[in-house]
Formats: structure tokens, C-alpha cells, sequence
């Protein structure tokens, strides 16, 4: 049970996920982020961002340039997920048309 409660909490709430299934396509910055997840606030994509960095399942990298450039990537620990992210994905669009009929 541990196992999954630390998953669950590493995990947690309703934008992590997809967060990370933006990533997966690759680098981004903030804007690019937001834009790909409608409806999230940027202070909740900043605070969803800064919990996936504690959990090492993303980096962020500040290039110094003017004005600064800062990118998010998903690291190794975070492309471990890519199998469950992917089942969820399938399954979601299972889902949808069992439910939806779309």
C-alpha cells in the first residue's frame, strides 16, 4: 500500500499528469505549457510545476539570456511514467466513446 500512497501523492490532483504529457513531446517553456493545458492558472501550473521538480520528475533550466529563458523537461525518473501515461491515454479514449459515444 505505501507504494501506491507515494505514487498517488507524488501524483496527485488533476494537472501532474498532464503536465507531464506535455512534456514528454519535449522542452517547454511556461507559456507553451499553459497554453497546451486550457483552463489551469498560471499560478497553479507554477505550483504544479515546482511539486513535479521536488519529486525529480521534471527539471527546469534558466539559460541566461535577456530577458532569461526558462525551460521544463521531463527527466529519466519522469519518462519512467510514460508507459502509465500512455495506458491512461488509451484507456481515456476507451472511456470516452463507452461513455460519451465519442
Amino acid at each position: 500500500m505505501r507504494s501506491i500512497k507515494d505514487a498517488l501523492e507524488a501524483l496527485e490532483g488533476k494537472w501532474k499528469l498532464l503536465v507531464l504529457f506535455s512534456l514528454s513531446a519535449g522542452p517547454k517553456r511556461f507559456t507553451q505549457i499553459a497554453r497546451e493545458l486550457e483552463g489551469i492558472t498560471d499560478r497553479t501550473l507554477s505550483k504544479e510545476l515546482k511539486s513535479l521538480e521536488e519529486n525529480k520528475l521534471i527539471t527546469k533550466t534558466v539559460h541566461s539570456t535577456f530577458p532569461p529563458v526558462i525551460e521544463y523537461a521531463i527527466t529519466q525518473h519522469g519518462k519512467s511514467l510514460e508507459k502509465v501515461l500512455d495506458e491512461l491515454h488509451f484507456w481515456g479514449l476507451m472511456h470516452r466513446k463507452e461513455v460519451i459515444g465519442m
